[in-house]
C-alpha cells in the first residue's frame, strides 16, 4: 500500500483504537449499513459453545492467579451463591466466549464488564450527580457488541434471580436494546463536541419515572447517597481514633492491615501524586497520610489488592481514597495488549474516555509489582437495589443503562457507523435478546459446574464476609 490518505495507519487514532472518522456522517451511516452484509444482525442471536470450549471452573481458577490467597475462598463463596453472582465474577469466562461470536469490526472503548450493577450514579467535581457506567477495571478498546451482550445477559440473570416472569425479562431486554439503538441514532446526528458534552443527570432521569412512589423513592435514595458519601460520614464507621494516630478499624476478613511497610505505602502515594494534574497535586498536598488497609469489595474484585487510604489535613478533616489493584484486562487475550505499561493508567484512561466526567482525585500508581488506580471512596456513589427490582423498575433501569452505554461508546467510537448498522427497526434488538437468554442458560450451567466443584472439594470456599 502506498503511503498517503488511504493508509489508515497514518491517520490519527480515535479514542477506542479505530481510525478517527474523516468521512461525512452520510458516508459513515452507509458504511455501517454495508456491514450488515458481512455480519447480519440476525447472526448475533446465536449462542453455541465453541468446540473445545474451556472448562468454566478452570477459567474461574485461572482468574484467581495473582490474587491474595487468603481472600480467594471468599471470592468463590460469593460466586457460588447464584448464577447472577457467578456471572459477576466470571468476566474472563464471557470474554473467552464472546471472542468466538460475530462482530462487525467496529471498535470502541469497552467497559469489558458491563453488567447492570456496574452502572450507577456518581458525583462530578462540580457536585452534579451523573448516571453512567462506573466500574471500568476491565476497560479496553474492543468490539462494541461485547459490552451490549454482557449487559443484556446480566438483565436476564437479574430478572431470574428476582423471580420475575420471562415476559418481564423480555421487556427489560428489548427496552435496553431499543434505548441503545435510538440513543446511538440521536448521537450520530450531533457534532463531536456535542457528543463529548452529553451526560445523563441522575435527577433528570429520575424525573422521567411515571410511577410517583418509585420516583419519590429514587430521589430519597439520591439524598441518602449524598449524605452518607461525605468523608465526615464514612470516617467514624471506618476509623478508630483511640490510639496515637487515627487508623482503620480491623474487621477481618473484609478490612485489615496487610504486609506493607509504611515506606511502601508512602512510595505508592508519591507515585499516585505524580499522575495527578498539577492543580490537584496542590489539593492533595493539603493532606497528610495517616493509614492504609485492605478493604474487600464486590465479587470480581475479591482477592485483588484493594486498599483504603486515610489522609487528614491539619484541622483533622479526612480524605479517604480507594486504591484498587488493576490487573490485565480480561479482553487483552482477544483484542491485543493495552497501550499502557501500568494497568492503573489503562483504567484511568478508560474512565476519561467513557464517562462524561470523572473524580478529580482519579489517578494511578504502582507498588510491589502491582498496578493500582485511585479515586475517592464512595464520592456520592448511588448504587441501585437491583436485587429488589420488580418488572417496572427493571425496565426503567434497562432504559437508563442502554442510554448510558450508547453515550459511552459514542464518545470513543463512530456513532454514525454503529447507528447505520443497527438501523431503525428492531432486528438487532430481537437478536440481542435471543443471545442474552441463551447465554444466561449457559451461565446457569457453568454455575452448576462450580457448585459441583465446591461440593467435591475441588474449589475452596469461605463463608466469612459472604
Amino acid at each position: 500500500m502506498s503511503r498517503g490518505a488511504t493508509d489508515v495507519s497514518e491517520r490519527p487514532r480515535a479514542a477506542g483504537g479505530s481510525p478517527a472518522p474523516r468521512a461525512s456522517r452520510a458516508e459513515r451511516l452507509a458504511m455501517g449499513r454495508r456491514l450488515r452484509k458481512a455480519c447480519k444482525r440476525s447472526a448475533h442471536a446465536a449462542w453455541t459453545p465453541a468446540p473445545g470450549r474451556p472448562d468454566p471452573v478452570r477459567l474461574v481458577l485461572a482468574a484467581d492467579r495473582g490474587r491474595i490467597p487468603e481472600l480467594v475462598p471468599i471470592r468463590h463463596e460469593r460466586m457460588v451463591l447464584s448464577p447472577f453472582t457467578f456471572f459477576r465474577g466470571a468476566a474472563l469466562n464471557m470474554a473467552t466466549d464472546l471472542a468466538a461470536t460475530p462482530i462487525t469490526g467496529l471498535r470502541v472503548q469497552c467497559c469489558g464488564d458491563a453488567h447492570l450493577l456496574n452502572f450507577g450514579g456518581f458525583a462530578t467535581p462540580e457536585r452534579r450527580v451523573l448516571f453512567s457506567v462506573n466500574d471500568l477495571d476491565e476497560t479496553l478498546a474492543a468490539p462494541w457488541e461485547w459490552d451490549l451482550k454482557r449487559l443484556a445477559t446480566s438483565f436476564v440473570l437479574a430478572c431470574r434471580n428476582n423471580g420475575l416472569s420471562e415476559s418481564s425479562c423480555t421487556e427489560a431486554l428489548l427496552t435496553g436494546a431499543r434505548s441503545y439503538r435510538r440513543r446511538m441514532a440521536e448521537l450520530s446526528e450531533l457534532r463531536p463536541l456535542e457528543v463529548w458534552n452529553c451526560s445523563i443527570e441522575a435527577g433528570e432521569a429520575f424525573s422521567t419515572i411515571t410511577d410517583a412512589s418509585l420516583r419519590r423513592r429514587a430521589f430519597k435514595d439520591l439524598a441518602k447517597a449524598r449524605k452518607r458519601s461525605v468523608p465526615e460520614d464514612l470516617f467514624p464507621k471506618l476509623v478508630r481514633t483511640s490510639g496515637e494516630s487515627p487508623a482503620f478499624k480491623d474487621e477481618r476478613p473484609l478490612i485489615y492491615h496487610w504486609k506493607r511497610t509504611p515506606r511502601e505505602i508512602e512510595e505508592a502515594v508519591a507515585g499516585y501524586r505524580r499522575s495527578l494534574a498539577l492543580s490537584h497535586r496542590g489539593l492533595l498536598d493539603r493532606y497528610e497520610l495517616k493509614d492504609a488497609a485492605i478493604k474487600v469489595v464486590g465479587v470480581g474484585s475479591v482477592g485483588t489488592a484493594c486498599w483504603v487510604v486515610l489522609l487528614m489535613d491539619a484541622d483533622g478533616d479526612p480524605l479517604i481514597l480507594q486504591v484498587k489493584e488493576a490487573r490485565s484486562s480480561v479482553l487483552e487475550a482477544f483484542t491485543g495488549k493495552s497501550a499502557y505499561s501500568n494497568h492503573g493508567e489503562r483504567v484511568v484512561m478508560g474512565h476519561w474516555l467513557m464517562q462524561p466526567a470523572s473524580d478529580m482525585f482519579l489517578g494511578w500508581t504502582g507498588s510491589g509489582g502491582r498496578h493500582y488506580y485511585v479515586r475517592q471512596l464512595r464520592d456520592v456513589k448511588v448504587k441501585f437495589p437491583v436485587e429488589d427490582f420488580r418488572r417496572e423498575e427493571m425496565s426503567i433501569f434497562a432504559d437508563w443503562c442502554g442510554h448510558a452505554l450508547a453515550l459511552s461508546h459514542a464518545r470513543s467510537g463512530d456513532p454514525a457507523a454503529i447507528s447505520g448498522y443497527l438501523g431503525s427497526g428492531a432486528g438487532f434488538d430481537d437478536a440481542l435478546a435471543a443471545f442474552a437468554v441463551a447465554y444466561a442458560d449457559q451461565t446457569e450451567r457453568d454455575h452448576a459446574a462450580l457448585e459441583r466443584a465446591v461440593r467435591d472439594g475441588k474449589v475452596a470456599v469461605s463463608s466469612d464476609g459472604a
